[in-house]
């Protein structure tokens, strides 16, 4: 498996030489603009990798100022990439992503050319060192002595285009997104299909409130207060809130670890060079991640970034996978965009409580711990008594990293829609090249009484697969529970598995006047 990466030089000198048509045609190919890259709001957005190099511009060839550089480098397969042109094609148009396929495959051509001139000068170099060993006639010594001087700086030369194109190549490649599973529906959200619908929507013989009335006379959230503190979208709890939100995090904690996951309590800043490994756009247009200034640190929008990081550039043993992870933390999320009715009150807030589930696994086995997930998140939200449907999601809705997709939408009474309060994801090994997380298979057969000390046994390692579930978005099912839940004279009635973690509360009533 060829990795860009590989073939850096980490000491690529400057020369001003130029020795090669190869070498013109490359600088060339350096120079010139990327369309995609300097007018494509859309095609910025899925370069977020990178940023500007920070020298003075008017620099030429691979090493000028100006250029952009990425930050970090994932392990791509190209030439799977190159093998597979039309379904890789395919797959981008279906997924509406900005990803240039075109210019990948022309830059990697290019790579693949300038890497073999590169070796070619030198085993040019390495066999004129050759002939200098033995005893030489001066002339024919300083002959030798020329020309091993010109192909160190044709190859200096060439090895400072090679950076420079690697790095070109891996930027284009990094928007390319994941495959997708070959049952996953095509085309928009609306082309998204029902895998299973569960309980039915509440009859109410009364007029029924939505969460934010509800919420206020039962005194449990001040939206208006915390507007004034910190800016719309943010809000206080209180009262029994408190109390429920806690329940929710407790609850949903103690039940997936009965499934043999680890709990986790996370960072809540990381650097952003994981948020992008983990498919994630900080400096993107609309984003939806904060990042903090002068730094190189964003406020997570979800658990599955730190997680998703804990075990980078490791190679586990396959004995320990799977290794399942339920972290509990704060997300932070711009909501670029958001607005309207259908987002008021908690649904969609810029600050709220989550609880993830996050699996490494073996590669053969992510399509069943996928199933795992949405099984989970099906069991939790049945056993509150919410009425949801589970969704296989279209092509056009998945993110970059997702192979596969399961979302779970809720009936909200109060808002009179379905809402989305989770998601399931498979990212098979997008992140996991990112990211370097690898595991090393243990052998078939018992090592041998001859085999090499030191050998590794078990084969080359292997890319990790990655999945991700949410337990517990607490603001949202909140909204469920108050607005399902109500009853004629403004109670809250507490779904029976939380009253645990509630000391015993049954009921949310109307404070007395």
């Amino acid at each position: 498996m060829l990795t860009c990466g590989r073939f850096l030089s980490s000491s690529a000198a400057t020369t001003t030489a130029s020795f090669s048509p190869l070498r013109t045609l490359t600088r060339s190919l350096l120079r010139r603009p990327h369309p995609r890259l300097l007018s494509s709001a859309s095609a910025a957005a899925a370069t977020t990798a990178v940023e500007p190099d920070t020298k003075a511009a008017g620099g030429s060839g691979a090493g000028g100022g100006g250029a952009v550089r990425p930050q970090w480098k994932a392990s791509i397969d190209f030439k799977w990439i190159r093998d597979n042109r039309d379904a890789v094609a395919d797959n981008i148009r279906s997924r509406n992503s900005a990803a240039n396929l075109d210019l990948v495959l022309e830059l990697y051509d290019e790579y693949l050319a300038l890497q073999k001139e590169v070796e070619r000068l030198r085993a040019e170099r390495n066999a004129v060192a050759n002939k200098m060993k033995g005893k030489l006639d001066p002339s024919v010594r300083q002959a030798l002595v020329e020309e091993g001087k010109n192909l160190k700086e044709a190859l200096i030369g060439l090895e400072e285009d090679l950076v420079g194109l690697t790095d070109k190549l891996q930027l284009e490649a990094q928007s390319i997104p994941n495959a997708t599973h070959p049952d996953v529906p095509v085309g928009g959200e609306e082309s998204s299909v029902v895998r299973k619908e569960v309980g039915s929507q509440r009859s109410f013989n009364f007029t029924i409130k939505d969460h934010l009335q509800l919420g206020k006379e039962l005194d449990l959230f001040d939206f208006d207060a915390a507007a004034e503190v910190s800016g719309s979208k943010f809000y206080y709890l209180k009262n029994e809130a408190v109390l429920l939100e806690m329940a929710l995090v407790n609850w949903a904690i103690s039940e997936v670890s009965k499934k043999g996951f680890t709990p986790l309590i996370t960072p809540e800043i990381v650097r952003s060079s994981v948020v992008e490994k983990c498919g994630f756009q900080p400096r993107a247009q609309n984003t939806q991640v904060y990042s903090i200034e002068n730094s190189d640190q964003c406020l997570i929008g979800t658990a599955e970034i730190p997680v998703g990081g804990i075990h980078m550039d490791s190679i586990l043993l396959e004995s320990v996978l799977p290794l399942k992870y339920v972290a509990y933390s704060h997300c932070f999320r711009t909501e670029a965009g958001a607005a309207g009715a259908a987002t008021r009150g908690l649904y969609r807030v810029h600050q709220f409580s989550k609880v993830e589930m996050f699996i490494f696994c073996r590669p053969e086995e992510s399509d069943k711990w996928h199933e795992e997930l949405i099984m989970i998140e099906e069991d939790l939200y049945a056993s509150l008594g919410l009425h949801f449907k589970t969704l296989d999601m279209a092509t056009g809705d998945l993110g970059a990293p997702a192979y596969r997709k399961f979302d779970i939408e809720a009936w909200m009474p109060g808002l009179e829609r379905y809402g989305e309060i989770s998601s399931a994801s498979n990212c098979t090994d997008y992140q996991s090249r990112r990211l370097g997380i690898r595991y090393r298979p243990a052998p078939s057969e018992p090592p041998t009484a001859n085999a090499k000390k030191g050998k590794a046994a078990g084969g080359p390692t292997q890319f990790v697969h990655t999945l991700n579930a949410t337990a517990v978005a607490v603001p949202r099912l909140m909204v469920c529970i108050l607005e399902n839940f109500q009853q004629e004279d403004g109670s809250i009635v507490i779904p029976e598995p939380l009253r645990p973690f509630m000391g015993g509360l049954e009921v949310l009533s109307p404070k007395s006047k």
